[in-house]
This record gives structure tokens, C-alpha cells and sequence, in this order.
């Protein structure tokens, strides 16, 4: 393998190692996110129910 080629190959593999560098950090955000939404959610939907349950008893009972 002349110089040349062996240069393309290393830069070649950069490339590549930056590349999967570039996806782990996406997969990695994608996760925090997701772990994030799995914890906040039935926080907001108990919230949700909790506040239309206090209106509509409002409705009914205090108008």
C-alpha cells in the first residue's frame, strides 16, 4: 500500500469514527429526552385530570 493510499484509508476511517462519534451523541440526547417525557408525563396528565375534575365539580356544585 503506497502512502497515498494508506493516507485515504486513515482519513477514510476518521471520517467514519467521527461519524459514529456524531451518532452516539444523538442516540445519547434521544435517550435523555425520552427518560425525561417517561417521568414528566403522568406528572401532567395526574395534573390534567386533577384540574378538570376541580372544574367540573366547580360547575356542578359551586355556580
Amino acid at each position: 500500500m503506497s502512502k497515498e493510499e494508506q493516507e485515504l484509508a486513515d482519513d477514510k476511517a476518521r471520517a467514519e469514527i467521527a461519524n459514529l462519534i456524531a451518532s452516539t451523541a444523538k442516540i445519547n440526547a434521544e435517550t435523555v429526552k425520552t427518560r425525561l417525557e417517561t417521568v414528566l408525563y403522568p406528572a401532567v396528565a395526574g395534573s390534567t385530570l386533577t384540574l378538570a375534575i376541580f372544574a367540573l365539580l366547580k360547575a356542578l356544585f359551586f355556580d
